[in-house]
């Protein structure tokens, strides 16, 4: 007999989902295991619908161990603002890693996709961001600007935070939210460069296709996370940033040389470093982390399936009765 499906939705959600701790452990945990080998997670298919300024990402992945696996469906239309909508949305369908069967509707509308990315944020602030960060910057002004710096702060609790976008205004509303949040000093800023200059942890948030973050701007005792691009024609970073850095970090190689940061310095003709070490192998020590405190280090963040499946099992432990 076919099981009951559990039906969540965006309000059961986030009820039972805080940006926590226990949540950065939970998205390790699936960088850790695609360093393991066995995760089974085909390449991302997207859409790209210039016409409205839209896209689409479906992503999923088999992880060892555990009961359930989910497909992801993700938007983003980035002119809903105007709107009064969300950028993002989605859901995510959850299914036994035993039978197959469909085991629940996570009717999320993005929001796990958002809380799984600001962990995986902060996953790499633990693992390659200097053990000391007083000032951290964030360049965007969304939600995931405010997560993000949300989830760094449970890792490497900063005493300020500065905030760049395009349109002052918006940079001015999102510091006096994390000021709010996180109880520290916030400081819109004018100027991208002075932020990094200030800054010891940066991570850029946007879905810009041309750099928001230059090369020379980069200094001793800097980690940046760039988590924006992840999708072709997408870039943050200047291509020769990533040969400034000290040490470069993919979250999945196969991902960013065909969406993240890396696809740039690849099509620039300016990588010649081979492959880089992914995030999961720094965890696990199969490959060296930051050199020093004086480092220059980037992780590039595109999202991955297993990402999803780590998410979505985690919130199916949290409730045993369908809802």
């Amino acid at each position: 007999m076919p099981s009951e499906i559990r039906i969540l939705t965006e309000d059961h959600l986030r009820a039972m989902v805080p940006l926590d701790l226990a949540l950065v452990d939970v998205v390790e945990a699936a960088f850790v295991a695609l360093a393991g080998g066995r995760v089974i997670m085909p390449p991302i298919l997207s859409m790209d619908l210039a016409a409205v300024h839209g896209e689409v990402d479906v992503k999923t992945a088999y992880i060892p161990g555990l009961d359930s696996f989910a497909l992801k469906v993700s938007t983003g239309f980035f002119d809903n603002a105007a709107r009064g909508l969300p950028s993002l949305g989605g859901l995510m369908t959850v299914f036994s890693a035993t039978t197959g069967q469909v085991q629940a509707v996570l009717l999320d509308n993005g929001f796990l996709t958002d809380m799984r990315t600001a962990a995986a944020g902060a996953v790499a602030a633990r693992h390659l961001a200097p053990t000391e960060v007083t000032t951290a910057g964030v360049i965007g002004t969304g939600l995931q600007a405010r997560l993000q710096m949300r989830a760094a702060h449970l890792v490497r609790p900063f005493e300020r935070v500065l905030v760049w976008g395009r349109d002052p205004q918006k940079a001015a509303v999102c510091a006096s939210d994390l000021a709010a949040a996180l109880g520290i000093e916030a400081e819109p800023i004018t100027d991208p460069a002075e932020l990094v200059r200030r800054s010891q942890l940066v991570v850029t948030t946007t879905p810009a296709r041309v750099p928001v973050l230059q090369a020379e701007w980069l200094h001793p005792g800097l980690h940046v996370t760039a988590m924006g691009s992840d999708a072709p024609g997408k870039m943050e970073l200047a291509p020769g940033a990533l040969l400034r850095a000290d040490l470069y970090v993919a979250d999945r190689v196969s991902q960013v040389e065909r969406l993240g940061e890396l696809r740039a310095a690849l099509d620039a003709g300016i990588w010649t470093r081979g492959t880089p070490p992914e995030l999961g192998e720094i965890i696990t020590a199969v490959h060296h982390g930051r050199p020093s405190q004086d480092a220059i280090t980037i992780a590039d963040l595109t999202g991955t399936g297993a990402q999803d499946t780590a998410i979505a099992s985690h919130v199916l432990s949290l409730t045993d009765t369908p809802c």
